[in-house]
Order: C-alpha cells, then sequence, then structure tokens
C-alpha cells in the first residue's frame, strides 16, 4: 500500500464486484448481466459515429439522451440526469446532498456500494435490519434523522416493495431525501417511483442500462428527481467529470430507448425465465426469496459457500456474500431457458 494513502482512505472498504473470469469459459450467472444482446439498432448507431468526432468531447449537458429519457418517462429534461452507470449518479448523489457526520441509513443486507460511499464521504452509516423473512419493514424508515436509501427490488434478495410503501416513507420523512435504486425495477412488475418526483421534491431515483437494456458493458445511468435536485447533481458533475458520458454511451442510449418493444421482450423472457426455474428448484426443495429482479436469492441444503463452490468446478459462475446474515445463499442471474436448464441439472447432482 501506498505511503502516501490518506487515512480516510486507508479505512475504507472497496465494494468487491463479481467476478469477471478470463481463464476459462464459464455460464455466467454471477453478476446480473442481461442474457440477451442489445437490439441491433444500437450497434448501427454506434457504429454511425463518424470518426473524426471522436477527437471532440462529447457534449457536456447529454442533451440529445436526456430529451429521449425525458420523452421516454413523461418528464422534463431538466429532471433527468446522466450518469456514467448508476453508480457514479449514487456517488454524486452522496458528494452532493451529505456533509461529513451526516446520517444515511439504509437496510442491513442490500448493494454494498451504499456503505462504501458512505465510508468514503466520511458519512454516519446506519444500516436497519431487515425483518426475518428478508423483508423491509417500512415503519423502520419513519421519520429517521438522516437520508435514506432503498433499494427497490433489493439486491441481493430480490425483494421489492410496492410503490405505495415507497410514498408512504416519503411522507413520513419529508425534509429527508430518500434515493432509491430502481436498478432491477423493470422485471418487477411494480410501477417505477419516477412517476413520484413532481409530488415529493425530496426523491431521486436512480435508474441503470445495464439490466433490463443489455448495456452493462457501456456504463450509463439516470437520475429523476424535481429540477433542483438534477441541478444540484448536474454542480458535482461540472465540478469532477463534467463530459461523464461519451459519444459512444449516449448513441447507445438513445438507440435503446427507441427499441422499446424490444427492451419489455427481453424483460418478458427473463421473467418467464425466472418463473419457471423458481418453480422448478423449490420443487426440489430449495428455498428460494420472491424475486422481483433479473436474479434469484437460494438457500439449499448444503450451505452458500458450498453450493458456490459446486458450481464453480462445474462450470456454472454464481454469487457468495459471507456477510453472516445471507452466507447460507447464492444469487443467480437469470441467463437462458438453456443456461439455467444446465443449472438446474448441475443443482440436482448437488443434492
Amino acid at each position: 500500500m501506498s505511503r502516501f494513502l490518506s487515512k480516510s482512505a486507508l479505512a475504507v472498504k472497496p465494494y468487491t464486484p463479481g467476478e469477471q473470469p478470463r481463464e476459462r469459459k464459464y455460464i455466467k450467472l454471477n453478476t446480473n448481466e442481461n442474457p440477451y444482446p442489445p437490439p441491433p439498432s444500437v450497434l448501427a448507431a454506434v457504429s454511425g459515429i463518424r470518426t473524426g468526432d471522436y477527437r471532440l468531447y462529447p457534449d457536456p449537458t447529454s442533451s440529445d439522451f436526456r430529451a429521449a429519457i425525458a420523452e421516454k418517462y413523461s418528464v422534463e429534461p431538466e429532471q433527468v440526469f446522466a450518469g456514467c452507470g448508476s453508480d457514479e449518479v449514487l456517488a454524486f448523489a452522496f458528494m452532493a446532498f451529505f456533509d461529513r457526520g451526516d446520517r444515511v441509513y439504509f437496510p442491513d443486507v442490500t448493494y454494498g456500494f451504499y456503505k462504501v460511499y458512505a465510508e468514503l464521504f466520511g458519512l454516519m452509516a446506519i444500516e436497519i435490519p431487515l425483518k426475518s423473512d428478508y423483508t423491509v419493514d417500512i415503519s423502520d424508515y419513519f421519520g429517521l434523522h438522516g437520508h435514506i436509501f432503498i433499494a427497490n427490488p433489493n439486491a441481493p434478495t430480490g425483494i421489492c416493495l410496492p410503490l405505495c410503501d415507497i410514498e408512504r416513507i416519503l411522507q413520513e420523512n419529508p425534509d429527508r431525501l430518500v434515493v432509491v435504486d430502481e436498478a432491477y425495477i423493470d422485471f418487477s412488475g411494480e410501477e417505477s417511483g419516477v412517476t413520484l418526483i413532481d409530488k415529493y421534491d425530496n426523491l431521486l431515483i436512480v435508474q441503470t442500462f445495464s439490466k433490463s437494456r443489455s448495456l452493462a458493458g457501456i456504463r450509463l445511468g439516470m437520475g429523476f428527481g424535481n429540477a433542483k435536485l438534477i441541478a444540484a447533481l448536474e454542480r458535482i458533475k461540472f465540478s469532477f467529470s463534467p463530459y461523464n458520458i461519451d459519444r459512444t454511451a449516449s448513441a447507445a442510449g438513445i438507440a435503446s430507448v427507441k427499441e422499446e418493444h424490444y427492451a419489455l421482450k427481453t424483460i418478458d423472457a427473463v421473467i418467464k425465465t425466472r418463473e419457471r426455474t423458481v418453480k422448478t428448484l423449490r420443487l426440489k426443495g430449495y428455498e428460494i426469496l420472491p424475486s422481483g429482479a433479473n436474479f434469484i436469492f437460494l438457500k439449499g441444503g448444503a450451505g452458500g459457500a458450498e453450493i458456490f463452490g459446486y458450481l464453480k468446478e462445474n462450470g456454472v459462475l454464481v454469487r457468495h456474500f459471507d456477510a453472516p446474515l445471507i452466507k447460507d445463499f447464492v444469487r443467480i442471474t437469470i441467463g437462458t431457458d438453456e443456461e439455467m436448464d444446465v443449472l438446474i441439472k448441475t443443482l440436482e447432482e448437488l443434492s
């Protein structure tokens, strides 16, 4: 470790991303990527960028991308923030809205970056325990003395809150920012909180193109909120990385939004495969939490580490977390029907 590393940076425990194997070929079900490619129009849009344009900086306001997103979600461009993946939108929110020492609340089992960012920016992270069935008790989030992060659907559990519960949390914390991370909302069947941004000035919705739109390799995300919230995020962006959305990402995102029927088709395919997989594995004795995401959270007779290890040895890569509350589970991304059939067969051999 460098002798110049600051004490605050040394104290941070970095986020651990899912394994991206290079040494052998796996059925890769560990990082919640979409099993289907983006529509051909995305490749055409990226290929259509003039070579000479790459010598020029991209539009720092991402105006065309924001306009396309605004049209799709029936909001104003001033209510849309463009980020280099949803993780950047989250990071800018931590920088824009909190001072050192502020309290931020989130579930004790949720997306790991919330705690990392809280530590990185000198905040007081307060983890609220999930109920015994791994659901969020919304009453635990009423009248808090700090700001709130909710992943909906939650990760890695996959459990989704209905929009009415999100609204109740907003109502009970009118002077606190509520950030709702909707990375997986398109697979849930629940309505997005984007519909509430005109009603609540303390709501920030974060979404991504990595999951339902098959663009994890592009790095593109967005935030939705009232114009003043978005302006605050823009203030941070222009103090940190004004050209955060490159030409390729912008072109891919715009093309993807215009192919809504394609996205809906792949989302439906993932949901159908998820429900078939859940039904089959439950009949075989596995415990699976209710999922509104493109993954499932599975517990079996063997421990989570054993299931993970056995699957990996047999060419199927899933995700295991060693946190005490969830160490008996593995998180399994929904792949194609053929990939899930291999998973099911391998789990049968284990049991």
